[in-house]
């Protein structure tokens, strides 16, 4: 039972096909589907994981990466089908593409990077979601209304800046607190 959230981490990933395949044919009910099934695996894993301790050194690395591999393709392919705005896609792929290189960089000069999400990431994970569930329902069902897809945009815009933002100070504060130690 303990590898069970990283299991359900490898279900997320699996499902990132049929999601990106549903949106490309407009099978938007079925992309709907699958995606909040993927959205609530995550919040599922999280909670075993956290409830039970059933953590491990790949669930730390499972879990983001699988909640960036959905998004990331979702957002891609619903950029080229027109759904969402390319500078929407422009400003969460940059974001992520930093913090990433943040990381990586980091990790090479002064070596691991401990540590957890920071809520701001979390907060925008959530908008996120909420944000591919109403534009993937808006392209099925016609709801929400595009007023209310523009309010989460720009939700989304402001915790993308915000959490990146955060996440440079941070590894700068920690490089910086490394180098004179």
């Amino acid at each position: 039972m303990r590898h069970l959230p990283n299991l359900i981490c490898l279900l997320r990933i699996a499902l990132v096909w049929p999601v990106v395949t549903s949106i490309a044919a407009g099978n938007y009910p079925l992309a709907l589907l699958l995606f909040f099934l993927a959205a609530f695996s995550d919040a599922l894993d999280g909670f075993l994981a956290k409830r039970f301790n059933w953590t491990s050194e790949l669930g730390k690395f499972l879990d983001p990466a699988a909640d960036k591999l959905l998004l990331l393709s979702v957002f891609l392919v619903a950029t080229w089908y027109g759904l969402i705005p390319h500078a929407l896609t422009g400003i969460a792929v940059a974001r992520d593409v930093m913090i990433g290189l943040g990381a990586l960089i980091y990790y090479v000069v002064w070596g691991p990077l401990d540590g957890r999400p920071l809520i701001s990431s979390k907060l925008n994970t959530l908008v996120e979601v909420l944000y591919v569930i109403g534009i993937v329902a808006h392209a099925g069902y016609g709801v929400p209304p595009v007023r209310m897809l523009d309010v989460l945009a720009v939700l989304m815009v402001m915790t993308l800046l915000f959490s990146g933002y955060l996440y440079a100070l941070l590894f700068t504060q920690r490089a910086l607190a490394v180098a004179r130690a």
